[in-house]
C-alpha cells in the first residue's frame, strides 16, 4: 500500500525545494515554447499522486487540467526526498499551503486557494463526536501522526494517543478498534472510503478554528513572472467555476471544501 508523507509537510518540503532549485524560473512564454509544464509529484502517494496504476493522484489530474487550459502538456517530476527536490526542475507544486509565514520560508509565490485541508477527526459511523469536549468527556483514543501538532494539542487537553506515522494506518487502527477515532486528512478519510467502502468514516472539523491545522492550498509557483501568475490564477479559477476542480478530487472520494 502506498505510504503517503502528511500532506503538510510533503508541501512544505517542497515549497522549501523550489526556492534553492539549480534550473531557472521558467516565464510564461518559455513554458508554451517548450509545450509542458513540470510540476513536483511524489510517485507513491495516492490519493495526492502515484507514477504507476490507472489512478495518477488528484494533485496530477489538476496539474493536468490546469496545463490544458494553459495550451500546454504535463511533465511531472518525481521527488521522494529533500536532495531529489533540490534538482528537480519544477514550474508549480499543487497543494502548496497558502500560508503567509509558510511562505516567506519558502520563498515560493502563490495562486490564489483554490480549496480548504486540513487535520481533521475521523469518526466511525453512529460516533457523536463534535468536539475535542467531547473527545475528553468520552475517554476516546485519538491516532495520530507521530510528533505532529495534533498530537501535541489533545496531550496538551489531557485526551489520550495512539500514535503511528501513516494516516493510512490510523485508519486502519479505527477499523480494528484499536483507536476510537482518528486526526488525519479529510482527503485521506475520503480515499479510505473509496478503497473501502463498508467502512462508511466520516470527517468532524473539531479543528477549524486553529490555522495550524486548517490551512488553504494554491498552486505554487517559483518565482513566476506577472504573465504567468496571471494565467495559473485565471486558468484554476475556470476549473473552479465549471467544477472541473471537485470532479477530479471526487474520483478519489474527497469532497471539496471551499477556501477561506
Amino acid at each position: 500500500m502506498p505510504r503517503v508523507l502528511p500532506t503538510a509537510l510533503f508541501a512544505a518540503l517542497l515549497g522549501v525545494a523550489l526556492l534553492s532549485l539549480p534550473a531557472a524560473a521558467r516565464s510564461l512564454d518559455a513554458i508554451k515554447a517548450s509545450g509542458t509544464l513540470a510540476v513536483c509529484a511524489n510517485p507513491n502517494a495516492l490519493p495526492f499522486a502515484s507514477r504507476k496504476g490507472p489512478r495518477h493522484g488528484f494533485q496530477l489530474d489538476l496539474a493536468a487540467a490546469l496545463a490544458q487550459r494553459l495550451g500546454v502538456g504535463l511533465t511531472p517530476e518525481w521527488v521522494i526526498s529533500r536532495y531529489d527536490m533540490f534538482r528537480a526542475p519544477c514550474d508549480i507544486v499543487m497543494e502548496s499551503i497558502a500560508d503567509a509565514e509558510v511562505q516567506s520560508r519558502s520563498g515560493i509565490e502563490l495562486s490564489k486557494p483554490y480549496r480548504r485541508s486540513g487535520v481533521m477527526l475521523a469518526v466511525r459511523p453512529g460516533d457523536h463526536t463534535r468536539s475535542l469536549d467531547d473527545l475528553a468527556r468520552g475517554h476516546k483514543t485519538v491516532g495520530v501522526l507521530v510528533s505532529s501538532l495534533a498530537a501535541m494539542m489533545l496531550n496538551q487537553r489531557g485526551i489520550e494517543t495512539a500514535p503511528d506515522i501513516f494516516e493510512d494506518d490510523l485508519l486502519d487502527m479505527m477499523e480494528k478498534h484499536e483507536v476510537d477515532v482518528a486526526a488525519v486528512t479529510a482527503a485521506s478519510v475520503g480515499y479510505y472510503n473509496l478503497r473501502h467502502p463498508k467502512a462508511r468514516l466520516r470527517v468532524v472539523d473539531v479543528f477549524e478554528s486553529d490555522p495550524d491545522l486548517s490551512w488553504n492550498v494554491a498552486v505554487g509557483m517559483r518565482k513566476p513572472d506577472p504573465a504567468l501568475r496571471q494565467a495559473i490564477d485565471e486558468a484554476m479559477a475556470q476549473l473552479m467555476a465549471d467544477g472541473t476542480v471537485k470532479r477530479v478530487y471526487a474520483r478519489y472520494g474527497v469532497a471539496v471544501l471551499p477556501p477561506r
